[in-house]
């Protein structure tokens, strides 16, 4: 309790919320790597076709279980100490699939990658400890653009690395980077010691009880999770649409991912215009500007120069939206009481991780079964649920 007495309520140096972005884009990156090394990792390391997407499935269920097992942890143990244990399985894991001498082994080291990258979502609520009240939507925002650059930026440059000196490389050079930065948060953090309350088995057990008494973060967790699950379709089904209509080559898929990073920049507006109370009508605008993103994409589906130009804007409009309404969502959830932040950022992000887990099934299935043109109406019709929803909201419940 002294020490979030010492750290509740201050000003963050931009020193450090800049370290924070950086450290969440770093580490939230080894998640997305191997989405596009799928190729070359499944023929050195023997797994077939079919299996394929274990490699992406296994660090995703890894993340999962670390949002609810590991994140809530933050709750009752010091963070400075989590996040660097935490870190240490990353790069042993990075290790560990560098140098796997079969599939098995590989996947197995893919899953502790997922389990050990929610540092980043403990570094998150940690920052808005060292924030005050007035700085929190910006803190937040500001945390959120790292994040989401990260994950942005780390398909294409995953596959640029790749295409010159292998996908070991780019496992070998992130190793690195997160030894570095263990080494740099263990002096640099200050310690946040929370009053724990509870033992590990009753805070797990009380995630069902948060979940059930807080509907803020039901609500704020579906709306994310319809619009994540919009995001995954369309990132998981654009890359074939390019291949198919477009002839682009891998390093071509790449740098359209590039035009993704654009989208970046609403986290950091939205922290800043939540903190001036605008969170309900940007959770709305939010939904429309997703739905309208796939109307576009659904009314131009030729392979033209300008279809294509179109899709960079509806990549850039989609990825706006996402990233806007996370901040807006996590802005509310912190909102909710300090003790509990671990937990509920926990709960918040395994639910809109499961929609986007969704939405990527739902891409490759339609795909498959309409093309395109089902899959633009699918992309229409997830956030349109998440907009009926949002209609059903109290304005109680959007003043934070």
């Amino acid at each position: 309790m002294e020490t979030k007495q010492r750290t509740e309520g201050k000003h963050i140096s931009s020193w450090m919320i800049f370290l924070l972005a950086a450290s969440c884009g770093l580490i939230v990156a080894n998640l997305y790597y191997a989405q596009t090394l799928i190729g070359p990792i499944s023929a050195d390391t023997g797994l077939s076709a079919a299996a394929a997407g274990l490699i992406v499935t296994l660090t995703q269920i890894g993340y999962v279980l670390g949002l609810l097992f590991i994140v809530p942890l933050s709750d009752i143990i010091e963070n400075r100490r989590l996040a660097v244990i935490s870190l240490i399985v990353v790069v042993a894991a990075l290790i560990g699939a560098i140098f796997a001498p079969n599939a098995p082994l590989f996947l197995i080291a893919s899953l502790f990658i997922g389990l050990g990258s929610v540092v980043a979502q403990i570094l998150v609520p940690y920052a808005t400890y060292l924030a005050s009240e007035e700085q929190r939507g910006r803190v937040v925002g500001n945390v959120m653009s790292g994040l989401l650059l990260g994950i942005m930026f780390a398909r294409p440059v995953a596959s640029f690395i790749a295409s010159f000196w292998g996908w070991k490389t780019v496992f070998l050079l992130s190793a690195i980077v997160i030894a570095l930065l263990t080494v740099l948060l263990s002096r640099v953090l200050p310690e946040r010691k929370p009053s724990p309350a509870i033992n590990y088995s009753k805070l797990l057990l009380s995630l069902i009880t948060l979940l059930r008494q807080t509907p803020i973060l039901r609500r704020r967790a579906i709306y994310q999770a319809c619009l994540f699950a919009a995001f995954s379709l369309f990132w998981t089904t654009v890359p074939l649409r390019l291949i198919d209509e477009f002839g682009m080559s891998q390093q071509g898929i790449a740098l359209f991912a590039l035009a993704g990073v654009g989208g970046a920049v609403a986290a950091p507006i939205a922290g800043r215009l939540a903190d001036k109370g605008l969170t309900r009508l940007l959770t709305g605008l939010a939904m429309l500007i997703a739905a309208l993103s796939f109307g576009l994409a659904y009314l131009f589906q030729n392979n033209s120069t300008t279809a294509l130009a179109l899709l960079v804007v509806v990549a850039i409009l989609l990825d706006m939206a996402v990233s806007g309404n996370l901040v807006l969502g996590q802005r509310a959830i912190y909102s909710l009481g300090s003790e509990t932040r671990g937990r509920l950022n926990g709960l918040f992000m395994s639910i809109f991780f499961i929609g986007g887990a969704i939405g990527s099934s739902l891409g490759g299935w339609s795909y498959v079964h309409g093309g395109w043109n089902f899959t633009t109406l699918l992309g229409i019709a997830l956030p349109l649920v998440a907009l009926l929803y949002y209609f059903t909201e109290k304005r109680a419940l959007a003043r934070t």
